[in-house]
């Protein structure tokens, strides 16, 4: 689903990842926790994800400090200390959107 972003700017953290092989060992629940915690951290603005191989996953804010208030979020802290056991490798990158446009 694409996600409903107010008028720009705000802005877009990305999350591209490579998934571990094997064993799932409570990803899903994790990912699925991650989710509904963010969507009651002020400042959060919507979430879109793919995954083909490469999985892309980009959450929307309104402000840096909505951004940082997350990050440092306990629960997600616990989750960024596992991200071993699940990726192969990952990048964060943080983003400012200056204009949208679609229909």
């Amino acid at each position: 689903m694409i996600a409903e972003t107010p008028k720009p700017p705000y802005y877009a953290v990305i999350f591209t990842s490579l998934r571990r092989e094997g064993d799932d060992d409570g990803y899903a629940e994790t990912a699925g926790r991650m989710l509904e915690l963010a969507t009651l951290q002020p400042g959060f603005l919507g979430f879109e994800s793919a995954r083909a191989g490469i999985g892309l996953s980009v959450s929307y804010w309104r402000s840096l400090e909505a951004i940082a208030a997350w990050k440092n979020n306990a629960e997600h802290r616990q989750a960024q200390h596992n991200a071993q056991q699940w990726y192969e490798a990952y990048r964060i990158r943080i983003c400012r959107v200056e204009k949208e446009y679609g229909f």
